[in-house]
């Protein structure tokens, strides 16, 4: 078990019941009242190939401790709100996150949306700040980057070139788990979710 950050197609994104049709209602109703365009063109899944960058699986199975840390020294409050307290990822800017009353993985009562633009420039930052290896996984349709810090690839490449992103790794993964998300939402234009 664990909690898990994925993306979205369009049957599941406007779908009934299960699915998260509400979630999307509500959002593009609140993006008309600001007198912004419906979020519609959410592309469909595709089928599975590993690698192939289409989807987006992550498992958030560690302590965030370190992470929070990292953003107080680096960011202001609200950008750290802004990185890493939504319940849903969008593709496209906002100027403000959209607070829905409607329940989300984080909250019974709301759901937090925030652009994944936003988001992209502060993960950015982050990365930069440690120091960000080239070799951390950019497809992340599998739990690649899960799987790249926990069973010893990234250890490995922490012995071999240490830097301050190899100072704590549970902080780094979350560092590179908000830069691909936020990738990848942009990429395929399509929400991430927590599930």
């Amino acid at each position: 078990m664990g909690v898990y950050l994925i993306s979205v197609g369009a049957e599941e994104w406007f779908g009934e019941g299960e699915g998260w049709g509400e979630i999307a209602t509500a959002l593009n109703d609140d993006l008309r009242q600001r007198g912004l365009p419906p979020y519609e063109s959410v592309p469909e899944e595709s089928d599975f190939v590993r690698g192939s960058g289409q989807g987006f699986e992550e498992k958030l199975s560690v302590s965030m401790n370190g992470f929070d840390a990292l953003c107080e020294a680096h960011l202001s409050p609200e950008e750290t709100e802004t990185l890493s307290n939504w319940s849903v990822l969008v593709p496209f800017s906002l100027d403000e996150e959209i607070l829905l009353p409607i329940g989300s993985a984080y909250s019974e009562s709301s759901t937090m949306v925030a652009g994944a633009p936003q988001v992209l420039v502060i993960a950015q930052r982050l990365a930069a700040a440690i120091e960000l290896p080239a070799e951390t996984p950019r497809m992340c349709d599998n739990l690649d980057l899960t799987m790249w810090f926990r069973e010893g690839a990234a250890k490995e490449l922490a012995a071999a070139r240490p830097g301050p992103w190899s100072d704590d790794l549970d902080a780094a993964f979350y560092v590179a788990l908000f830069l691909r998300a936020a990738e990848h939402s942009v990429r395929r234009g399509c929400p991430i979710v927590y599930c």
